[in-house]
């Protein structure tokens, strides 16, 4: 069988680590995967993706800057695309019809609580950040049902935006609420960096008894040095401190499922990617 054409489409993409994570699944599962990278021009993403599938391209992974520009450029969007507000994978169906897909949160949560073995039910979670990274794993954090769910940002108003979209999604179960970094208080069990603050090596204004001796931090950059968000859990006294390589990998898991219908084992690629970032 002649191999099939897949890419992730982003501006700038040469850092990009998905072409080898598909590779990967694809020589572990025999699937006929051909993936690559594309660099769309700023102005020029939908050319660029029509320009793809009229070419029999299969499906793309999007990201930045461009999720939002593909959402709005999908015929149809599941649910946890249209919650999300942002698409990071397309496809046609059998009818030309195409679809967007955001499969971060399902990523960020496996990585969480299969690859790290954390019990997110009935425990106090904090966010950090109000942008679309976090608006798109908002909704699969509720699904586990933590007792309460703390959005933080600069911008307080923004947290609350978002506590507001998503309280139907909290079910009466879990306690949702957006505020600034200031009204902050008391330990939390887990603590999730989803602003970009990591990658200007700038760190939000957090206090240290956010952290207990049972937090975990985690940041969903990822690099071959502790980002400054992990340097300051861990020097506050937490358990541990998780990048956001997995969620990478697992994310990329979830949208090869979505494409192929089979779901590759991504331990292995853990450790290949792991030692390639360092």
């Amino acid at each position: 069988m002649d191999n099939q054409l897949y890419a992730v489409v982003g501006h700038p993409i040469s850092h990009s680590k998905s072409p080898r994570i598909h590779s990967l699944f694809a020589a572990q599962t025999g699937e006929p995967v051909e993936y690559t990278a594309i660099q769309a021009p700023l102005d020029g993403f939908v050319r660029t993706v029509r320009e793809f599938f009229a070419r029999g391209g299969k499906g793309l992974n999007v990201t930045v800057p461009f999720k939002e520009q593909a959402w709005e450029m999908a015929d149809q969007h599941t649910e946890r695309a249209r919650k999300a507000g942002a698409v990071n994978t397309l496809y046609q169906d059998s009818h030309g019809v195409l679809w967007g897909d955001n499969t971060d949160g399902a990523g960020l949560v496996t990585d969480l609580t299969i690859n790290h073995g954390l019990e997110l039910k009935d425990k106090r979670i904090l966010i950090l950040g109000a942008g679309g990274a976090v608006r798109g794993v908002i909704a699969p954090l509720l699904q586990t049902h933590p007792a309460e769910l703390v959005i933080a940002n600069r911008t307080a108003a923004k947290a609350e935006a978002l506590a507001r979209l998503f309280a139907d999604d909290a079910w009466g179960i879990t306690q949702l609420r957006g505020c600034g970094y200031e009204a902050l208080t008391g330990a939390f069990d887990l603590i999730i960096n989803g602003t970009s603050a990591s990658l200007q090596g700038d760190l939000p204004p957090l206090a240290d008894s956010l952290v207990g001796p049972d937090t975990v931090s985690y940041d969903m950059m990822y690099g071959p040095q502790l980002t400054p968000f992990s340097a300051w859990a861990l020097n506050a006294g937490a358990a541990t401190a998780q990048d956001g390589l997995g969620m990478l990998i697992e994310q990329a898991a979830e949208a090869f499922f979505v494409w192929r219908g089979v779901r590759p084992e991504t331990g292995p690629v853990m450790v290949e990617l792991r030692e390639l970032v360092g």
